[in-house]
């Protein structure tokens, strides 16, 4: 557990390392784009968390937890991955459903995925490079450190809630916990980061569209409306337990994950 928490503090260290980086180079630029530092903040945000990918990429592998397990790049099959992107979709739109009557919790954030969707990069680095370090770091590093000392229920619960909390915006908070249980699982499961990074790049990317698809809708209910949307829910509802069940005795070679 401490261990956990201790990945979580330094990814948050590294995010604030990458804008210490970032920053002077922004103010110059800025500086000479419009002769003012005052517009800095305008281009900082995106680069700045790249570099905090990078960082927290480099003391994971230096740090031992992405090398060594050659499981946790392993492919799994393509019929895994079909119905682990069907768990996704069916996941997202359930997720999507219990937020639209959530509607009380705050979005700090708002503001800053607008400036980060305001360009290619922040468009890179929420949709692919986002997900793919996430999932490296609470999969492959903190899932797998939990797993070793809990059972995979508590290992599992405990992932998920860390996943949640990580987020630190209330809006986002109780579905990203619920996504991170699944993706827990699904490591656990496999011992695989493959399936999890589909799921999650399908998420965010999914999420990135529609935003800037259609930037006045919050919700798919007010997308396509009745009664599309009740249908979507309930076929979403008996996907994502058709895909647990395909997903939990399908027979892979890399099931096992030592507990």
């Amino acid at each position: 557990m401490k261990t956990a928490i201790k990945l979580v503090l330094i990814y948050l260290a590294m995010q604030i390392l990458g804008g210490l980086a970032v920053g002077p180079f922004a103010m110059i630029y800025a500086h000479i784009k419009y002769g003012s530092i005052e517009r800095a903040n305008d281009f900082v945000l995106a680069p700045a968390l790249l570099a905090g990918f990078v960082f927290m990429v480099i003391y994971l592998w230096w740090q031992g937890y992405l090398t060594g397990d050659k499981q946790l790049y392993s492919p799994v099959s393509a019929t895994y991955l079909f119905w682990s992107a069907i768990m996704g979709i069916s996941m997202i739109f359930m997720i999507d459903f219990l937020m639209s009557h959530l509607t009380f919790l705050p979005n700090f954030l708002s503001d800053t995925f607008d400036v980060l969707q305001s360009g290619w990069l922040g468009i890179l680095c929420v949709g692919i490079l986002g997900p793919i370090l996430e999932e490296l770091l609470f999969r492959g590093a903190i899932t797998k450190v939990l797993l070793k000392k809990y059972s995979p229920v508590v290992a599992i619960l405990i992932s998920g809630l860390l996943f949640g909390i990580f987020h630190m915006n209330p809006a986002q908070i109780v579905g990203a916990t619920l996504i991170g249980f699944v993706l827990a699982w699904i490591y656990y499961k496999t011992h695989s980061l493959i399936p999890c990074i589909l799921i999650h790049i399908m998420n965010n990317c999914l999420s990135v569209y529609l935003s800037l698809k259609f930037p006045d809708v919050d919700y798919t209910s007010d997308l396509i409306g009745e009664p599309a949307y009740t249908i979507s829910l309930v076929l979403s509802v008996l996907l994502f337990m058709l895909s647990w069940r395909m997903m939990n005795t399908y027979k892979l070679s890399n099931t096992t994950t030592k507990v």
